[in-house]
């Protein structure tokens, strides 16, 4: 059973990329429990982190877990620029400003690393910038369908 916090934090995600993007992350209505469960167990994957300054994940579900190959509590201490290689940082940083002033970018694709060093490129990912109900700004998502390992 996931937490209050993980249900809320699903909702947010969900609906900052319909509120950016104009699509939805899942087809169908479900309430704001099944989203969460959908999101967490689906078949692609779903990250995001906050507003530190060096950003640290709050967010991965099973398939970005799995392709990271780490647990929740390895991913949600981890900064986030720590799931590229040290090379791609810079890349990678120029990718989320851009998405920042955006709202959000499509189509990017980037060479990740895992927790045990196995290098992936991740294909056709959409990053967003997620706002709570307010408008306050509260960190970046990403979701992509495909990778390929190298």
């Amino acid at each position: 059973m996931l937490s209050e916090e993980i249900i809320q934090h699903s909702k947010l995600l969900a609906d900052s990329f319909a509120s950016v993007t104009g699509k939805s992350l899942l087809e169908g209505e479900y309430s704001p429990e099944e989203l969460a469960e959908k999101l967490y167990k689906a078949p692609f994957v779903l990250l995001s982190h906050g507003t530190q300054p060096d950003p640290i994940f709050n967010y991965a579900n099973q398939t970005a877990q799995r392709l990271w190959e780490m647990d929740w509590p390895q991913f949600i201490q981890m900064p986030s620029r720590l799931s590229a290689e040290p090379v791609a940082v810079a890349e990678r940083a120029a990718m989320l400003a851009e998405a920042k002033r955006k709202g959000y970018i499509s189509d990017y694709n980037g060479v990740r690393i895992s927790s045990n060093g196995k290098r992936f490129i991740i294909k056709d990912a959409i990053l967003w910038n997620i706002y709570d109900n307010a408008g306050t700004y509260q960190g970046q998502a990403a979701t992509f369908k495909e990778w390929q390992f190298l």
